[in-house]
């Protein structure tokens, strides 16, 4: 991960809970909230009831690895929490990137595209930003 750092402590975990915006799915639950430094810090849980150490390691493992290959797409300056959910277990890696992308995109974590056409308010003609 270039551009963000792990997030450890428990009072951290905890203030993400309790202050930070969220958004579910069936996949996993995403908690983020501004931290006021130039990087993401990410942290990632799954419960003991959803499986032993093996299975929880290896969902941990796919979960920062979708957040890896989208994390230059997100806006700096947050304090991200994944927290796996059963359905993601059995989900497929472009689900779980898809899912993953879509919350980004409700929590308002990620970048404009530059260049990226927008709709007038008729809706009918492409405009590009500039």
């Amino acid at each position: 991960m270039r551009f963000s750092v792990s997030l450890k402590k428990n009072h951290e975990f905890r203030r993400l809970y309790n202050r930070g915006k969220s958004a579910a799915s069936r996949f996993m639950v995403i908690y983020c909230r501004r931290n006021g430094r130039e990087e993401n810090r990410l942290g990632i849980t799954v419960s003991g009831k959803l499986g032993g150490a093996v299975r929880r390691n290896r969902m941990r493992r796919r979960l920062k690895e979708v957040y890896r290959l989208r994390e230059h797409t997100l806006v700096p300056g947050y304090d991200v929490v994944i927290v796996a959910r059963q359905g993601c277990f059995d989900a497929a890696f472009d689900d779980l990137t898809r899912d993953f992308v879509r919350l980004c995109g409700r929590l308002g974590m990620t970048k404009a595209p530059v260049g990226a056409a927008h709709t007038r308010r008729n809706g009918n003609t492409p405009v590009l930003s500039r």
